[in-house]
């Protein structure tokens, strides 16, 4: 059943109403460590709140399959008031009300409220809290919205072998030889999507920060499930904390608030991680199992320091209400990005960026259902689709240029007045601008108007006029919104880069560099007149704006024939997205963006890209080329060609290397040849191994998933894979490669579960949906089209939008390039549907028209 779907009209009336001074939280937890046939547990919520009209009426929120008594002020509620979609009403209120409920509260398999997962290694029962957006009603009654903050004292009874984590530190007593009782700390008033639990025999580690200027330690906890405690890289992660830590309490000059911080590493998480206050949840993915390349340790630290960031912006400081979702994500990863350049080993973190996080922005910008980054947000289901590359990665690009314009130490000290002054509160986007307008001295008032409250994203080009000596005679940057009448023009601060070759190396490095402010359509450049050419002309240099870019002619062939001659890795990463983007675009050929990337020689092309997030981020584009961009006609010869070069460079790389792995990942998710699969073989089997290249458990599955997906393995080699794995991860491996049998029972029997089994957790039907389609399949998924737009409106209306949105988004029939898929989806939109699911489906049509138009491009 889906959850009700609070609008913000009824939060501005409840906020208006009430003032919610506490909670009191009793959580009988101690038969949770039973089997599959444990359901429930008790929850019993004190709370005390104020309200500003005596005598009015409200509700609490809860989700509960009963409620056994609520009294308010001493009097008995009827409990027939009660249903799922509204909570309970609170009639007759005092200036000072005492509410009393005891419920039975569900545990969950959806990764919402406190989901309960049971390890198949040892029969361990793992427990954790997921609220954002609204799911603390879950496990207590609660007015569940961000400015409705209070402070809570959590007592949780638990069997005594387990660890229980909250938001503060803990008592802890023996209440039998088998339940001990947690009495945890009173918090600091924190909005419900924040408070935390998470409970099990967990794995633990301790360490501390030692603090700044004499403030006292911060403890510091590591957890994990016990079967993957080996795994876990504690001192790794502790001294990425620490440096965060470091860098932060320097950065915002306010002292981390919350008392300890416990990071919590847990199964079937939806999402990377979760900013509870003092006990951050990650996915438990972040725990390598086997060898992965030095990117998904940078991703890691970022998505550490993200959460932490959180701690100070969102948590500290909480959004009145989700419209300033956007600043709260957007925030923590300009944030983390800047914690990873100043403060840990990942001096190249805006390269990543660039690639990784600009790359998102530009693909959701560019899609119908683009929206200003100050979005509205009139409920929850609003919301909760707005989780997306606008939110976290074109907000964040936007902060960056935010601090281009008003200088790095314009935007902290502005920062550090906004924490001060709105601490323990709730806060909105024109209070941050007020206090940065405050510390750096420069006029806002018109910045939101241009970057918040737009959409779509300027293009950016040179202009230039040279002499017979290659020197510029003039020079202006040209601005226009992406397409014609999308968009508005805006102010960019940013820089400008000559580029050319280094006698010494041969290398092309900048030789000259301009920064200023763009404006209106045409913005003269006088700096650079005068100045050499070069090989390439860079827009955008330092990437400290958010466009899109474009080359000049003589630019464009540099970068087609010499990128990987560019030294630095932030102006190359630029030139890789410049390809991309005009690919998509439709303005340079797919099957030249997959020449670019092949190159011709290791020193050529992606072989010669240092940096490996880099690499893979490439590399997924050109799959993603071969599938969807490139003429059907020249599909075959190129990924082929894409295929054996995978092998060459793999064979080529240094043995064991990242780039070595990155090459072998790639190969496993591309369609293959015999021989080719035969190689793959030898690998597996150990037949023909590859020197260097450790075949370890997850690498195993994935070449064994790429053999399954052409035919060459089958159900008994994956029993068998399973039998050496069983563990929660080899079993969602294990439905992958189900998934991948190149079969009409196998497709049907993983959309049928896919689609229409809503007990499975997410994390397996997650597994289903990524193995049910594979671009060396596309003939077996022909009558799927139909079926989709027949049955996805059912999924929606049964499942919670979070459960909903990976089966929307997952199953949409992106692997049938063609106007019948156009029109089956016109079809479908021309009848009544929820808006937040007009909008996904809108979203997978609108990919369609696109990989048509780079078709009809490529075979022009």
């Amino acid at each position: 059943m889906a959850p009700p779907n609070l609008t913000r009209e009824q939060a501005e009336q409840r906020a208006a109403l009430l003032q919610v001074d506490s909670y009191v939280v009793d959580l009988d937890l101690s038969g949770g460590a039973g089997g599959p046939e444990v359901e429930t547990f008790g929850s019993t919520t004190a709370v005390r709140f104020r309200s500003a009209e005596v005598g009015a009426e409200t509700w609490i929120d809860l989700i509960a399959p009963r409620i056994r008594s609520a009294v308010l002020n001493g009097i008995e509620l009827d409990l027939a008031d009660y249903d799922e979609s509204r909570g309970l009403r609170l009639p007759d209120l005092a200036e000072t009300n005492d509410l009393v409920i005891a419920a039975d509260c569900a545990y969950t398999n959806t990764g919402e409220g406190l989901h309960r997962f049971i390890d198949p290694v040892d029969g361990g029962v793992y427990l954790y809290s997921q609220f954002e957006t609204a799911d603390a009603k879950r496990m207590f009654a609660c007015f569940d919205q961000p400015d409705l903050k209070a402070t809570y004292q959590l007592t949780v009874d638990a069997p005594a072998s387990w660890k229980v984590i909250s938001n503060a530190a803990a008592e802890v007593t023996d209440l039998t030889t088998d339940v001990r009782r947690h009495a945890f700390e009173t918090t600091r008033p924190m909005s419900t999507y924040l408070v935390a639990l998470v409970a099990g025999p967990y794995a633990e580690w301790r360490d501390e920060f030692p603090g700044d200027d004499g403030q006292d330690p911060i403890p510091l906890g590591l957890y994990c499930r016990a079967s993957l405690a080996e795994h876990l890289d504690a001192q790794r992660l502790f001294t990425e904390t620490k440096q965060g830590f470091a860098f932060f309490h320097k950065a915002f000059g306010v002292p981390y608030p919350f008392g300890k911080y416990d990071q919590c590493f847990v199964p079937e998480f939806n999402a990377g991680a979760m900013e509870n206050a003092g006990c951050v949840t990650f996915l438990e993915d972040y725990v390598f199992r086997s060898k992965v390349t030095g990117y998904l340790y940078e991703r890691r630290c970022e998505t550490v320091l993200h959460e932490m960031a959180h701690m100070w912006f969102g948590d500290l400081v909480t959004m009145r209400w989700w419209n300033d979702l956007w600043l709260n994500e957007s925030f923590a990863t300009w944030a983390s990005v800047l914690a990873q350049v100043g403060g840990t080993e990942y001096r190249h973190a805006w390269t990543t960026f660039a690639s990784v996080e600009k790359s998102w922005a530009y693909r959701q910008d560019q899609l119908p259902s683009t929206h200003p980054v100050a979005a509205d947000i009139p409920d929850l289901q609003a919301v909760e689709v707005n989780f997306d590359g606008i939110t976290y990665a074109k907000g964040a690009s936007v902060l960056k240029q935010l601090v281009a314009y008003v200088g790095l130490e314009g935007f902290l000290s502005g920062l550090r007045v906004y924490f001060q002054r709105h601490a323990w509160g709730n806060a909105t986007l024109n209070d941050l601008l007020v206090a940065l307008e405050e510390a750096s001295g420069r006029d806002l008032s018109w910045w939101s108007a241009e970057w918040l409250e737009t959409t779509g994203l300027n293009m950016l080009r040179p202009k230039f006029g040279t002499d017979e000596d290659g020197r510029f005679t003039s020079f202006a940057v040209l601005q226009s919104p992406a397409r014609p009448g999308e968009g508005e023009l805006r102010t960019h601060r940013l820089a400008i880069g000559i580029y050319d070759d280094d006698p010494e190396t041969g290398k092309l490095v900048r030789r000259h560099r301009v920064e200023l402010d763009v404006t209106g359509e045409r913005t003269e450049v006088p700096d650079l007149v005068g100045v050499h050419r070069g090989k390439l002309v860079l827009v955008n240099d330092d990437d400290l704006t958010y466009c899109s870019l474009r080359f000049d002619p003589e630019s464009l062939a540099t970068l087609i024939d010499r990128i990987a001659d560019v030294e630095e890795s932030l102006p190359r990463a630029l030139c890789w997205s410049t390809a991309w983007e005009m690919t998509r675009e439709a303005e340079l050929k797919a099957r030249d963006f997959v020449s670019l990337v092949l190159g011709t020689s290791s020193e050529a092309g992606i072989g010669a890209e240092s940096e490996i997030g880099v690499v893979q981020r490439v590399l997924m584009q050109t799959q993603t080329a071969l599938a969807s961009y490139v003429d059907p006609s020249w599909q075959a010869e190129g990924w082929a060609r894409y295929s054996a070069r995978l092998i060459e460079l793999a064979t080529a790389a240094e043995p064991g290397s990242d780039h070595q792995l990155a090459f072998v990942n790639s190969l496993t998710g591309s369609v293959l040849d015999e021989d080719q699969v035969a190689v793959l073989r030898g690998w597996y089997d150990g037949t023909a191994p590859l020197e260097g290249l450790l075949v370890d458990t997850d690498l195993r599955w994935q070449l064994l998933q790429a053999l399954v997906a052409h035919g060459a393995a089958d159900e008994s080699e994956i029993e068998a894979q399973l039998d050496q794995d069983q563990t929660a991860t080899g079993r969602r491996r294990a439905e992958r490669a189900r998934a991948l049998i190149p079969t009409a029972a196998a497709k049907e029997l993983a959309w049928n579960r896919a689609v229409h089994d809503d007990e499975l957790p997410n994390a397996v039907s997650d597994a289903i949906i990524a193995g049910f389609q594979h671009p060396a399949q596309r003939d077996l998924l022909t009558s799927y089209v139909a079926r989709y737009f027949a049955e996805i409106d059912e999924v929606w209306q049964r499942r919670s939008s979070e459960r909903a949105q990976p089966t929307v988004i997952g199953l949409f029939p992106s692997w049938a390039v063609q106007d019948d898929t156009v029109a089956e989806a016109d079809a479908w939109l021309a009848g009544e549907h929820p808006a937040a699911l007009r909008r996904l489906v809108s979203e997978g049509r609108a990919g369609i028209v696109r990989a048509l138009a780079a078709r009809q491009f490529d075979r022009s």
